[in-house]
Formats: C-alpha cells, structure tokens, sequence
C-alpha cells in the first residue's frame, strides 16, 4: 500500500493516511483482523469471510472436509484461491493494524480545530462550554455574563452531558430488556401458534377415526338388517314356491280326470261305458277334485315386508345434536407479561 503517495496528494496526512485504511467492502476503517490477500489488497476478515461465504454457499465451517474455495478480490478482480481453512487460512496483515492503532490514538489526543468544535452563534469567537439549565440549552460563558441567560441557571457542560448520556444509558437498558421481554412473548406466542396447529390436527384425527368407527359400526349393522330380510325372503318364497308345485300337481291330475271323463262322454254303448271308463272314474273322486283338494293357503298380506321397516329419526336428531363437549375457559396466558409492557 503506497501511504506516501497519497500524503503527498493530499494537504492533510491524516486525512490522506485515513483515506488509505477503508475497506473496499464496508467503506469503513478496517476492523481487526485484517487480512491480505495474494494480490497484496487487504479486507477485513468479517468482510472477506462475507464475500467468500457468497461465493461458495455450500463451504460449511473452518473444520469441514470439504477442500477450500475461491472468490475475487473486490480492488482488483484477481482470484484468490482458498485452502480448506477458508479466510482463516489467510495471512493477517499486522502493519496495517499496527497503523490503524496509531491513527486512532493519534486521533484521539487531537485538539479539536477551530470549526470542528461548535461556536456560539451570538459570540462567534467563544466555544459552547456551558449548560443553561433554565432554558435548558448548551451556551457560551459570554452568554451567562452579558447576554440572554445572565439571569439563568448554569452547569458545566461536561457535567451535563455526562449525567444525560448516563440517563440515556439507563434508557437504552430499559428499552432493550423491553426488548427481550416482547421476543419473550413473541417466541411463546409462536410456541402457542405451533402447539395450536398441532392439537388441531390431533384433534381432526381423533374426530376422523371416531366418525369412521361409527360408519363401520352403522355398515355392519345395515349388513346384518339386510340378511334377516333376505332370510325372510327366502323362507317365504320357498313356501310360495311349494305351494306352487302342489298346485300345479293337482292341476295334472285334475286335467288327467277331465281328459278321461271326455272320453268316457263319447261313449254309445251303456255296458261298454259303465264297464270301461267308469269303472275307472268314480263320481267321488271327481267331486273331490273339481274342489280343488284340501291344499294349503296363504294369509292375505303374506307377501309383505312391513315388520322389517326401520326408523332412523331419532338417530337422525342425534347425528344433528352431535357437537363438542362444551369445556371450562382458559385462564389468561399472558397476564403477567402484558402488565410489564403497560408499565
């Protein structure tokens, strides 16, 4: 790095020195470490491990196995080529480090410049070095003497802005435990979101396997119905079905007797007839027959089903009636937390 040119360019040293320690990532001083780089350009490590990090997104950690990577450098676009230490692996720059701490040391025990201490806009030539505590407003001596605030209250500023930073300090401690406090109860209220959904899905599960348990119940019950119907069914059908064929057997037999009581009609002679088909034939039995024998009847209404009929309203008013069990309230989950956010 050429300090000396750059000196020389410009009026102010330290300004110049200044210009030479930013970072071409951050745009700030470098931050120690600082490393440098093959090409002789320097980054802080933070910003090095940033680039380097963006250039390889799969490199894990400084103790993976994965063998290195590679990024370029943001000055001059040469490429840096990375052992499996990643940026660890690169060597400090401790010059420029050791002139950093000599720039801000040499900063530090500075005086301030005329224009960079602010001056008195009533007095051009004093320096604000008061504190008018009536008016509350930083001032010059000149001020308290001769102008506006001879008559007020003053205090040395240092010590003001001493006890100010002070109480700021205080603040920004109460406002970051403020702080910890909300993400306490934004991470409980995300723990409640998450226990939420999955108690509403254990419960839609519960509920699933309960109504699916009482299908199959109704299921089987309808399968076991229908088997007496169709038990009855065939019972009665079979004994139809007997007394058909009884029927149908007497009816032979009967058409049998007429065709014989046909032939016998056509008969002329009288000894002929009386010893022939007659004799066969006997009036009682034809008689008998054209009654229609002494078969068995069904009762009016056999054919009906009606005591098999089934009447599912009041099961159907209970699956209207079916609802969850009421449960107690909830207590308040956040009472207490939401006490110290109003305070």
């Amino acid at each position: 790095m050429d300090f000396q040119a750059g000196i020389l360019r410009d009026g102010s040293p330290m300004e110049s020195l200044e210009k030479q320690l930013i970072c071409p990532i951050c745009l700030e001083m470098f931050s120690k470490p600082v490393v440098i780089l093959p090409c002789q350009h320097n980054l802080c490590r933070k910003c090095a491990n940033d680039i380097f990090q963006a250039a390889n997104p799969y490199w894990q950690s400084r103790s993976s196995v994965i063998s290195g990577g590679r990024f370029r450098c943001p000055s001059c676009r040469h490429e840096v080529l990375l052992d499996r230490h990643g940026v660890y692996g690169l060597q400090r720059n401790l010059l420029v480090e050791n002139i950093i701490d000599i720039y801000k040391q040499e900063c530090s025990s500075r005086p301030l410049k005329k224009g960079e201490h602010p001056m008195c806009k009533e007095h051009e030539d004093e320096r604000i070095n008061i504190y008018c505590v009536t008016c509350e407003v930083p001032t010059c001596s000149m001020c308290k003497v001769f102008g506006a605030h001879k008559d007020c209250e003053v205090a040395p500023l240092q010590n003001i802005f001493q006890g100010q930073k002070t109480e700021l300090n205080n603040c920004i401690s109460m406002l970051v435990a403020g702080n910890d406090r909300i993400q306490t109860i934004i991470s409980q209220l995300e723990d409640s979101c998450r226990s939420t959904e999955e108690n509403s899905e254990a419960a839609k599960q519960e509920l699933c396997a309960r109504f699916d348990a009482l299908a199959a119940l109704l299921e089987e019950k309808k399968s076991e119905l229908l088997q007496r119907i169709t038990r009855e069914q065939g019972d009665k059908t079979s004994f139809i079905q007997d007394l058909i064929r009884q029927y149908k057997e007497q009816l032979e037999k009967s058409s049998r007797l007429v065709e014989t009581a046909i032939q016998a009609m056509e008969e002329t002679g009288g000894a002929a007839f009386l010893m022939g088909d007659m004799a066969m034939l006997s009036l009682p039995r034809i008689v008998e027959a054209s009654k229609g024998g002494r078969l068995e009847k069904i009762e009016h209404g056999f054919e009906n089903m009606d005591a098999f009929s089934v009447t599912l309203d009041h099961l159907t008013e209970a699956v209207h009636a079916l609802d969850f069990d009421p449960a107690e309230e909830d207590e308040e989950f956040f009472d207490g937390e939401e006490e110290e956010l109003e305070e």
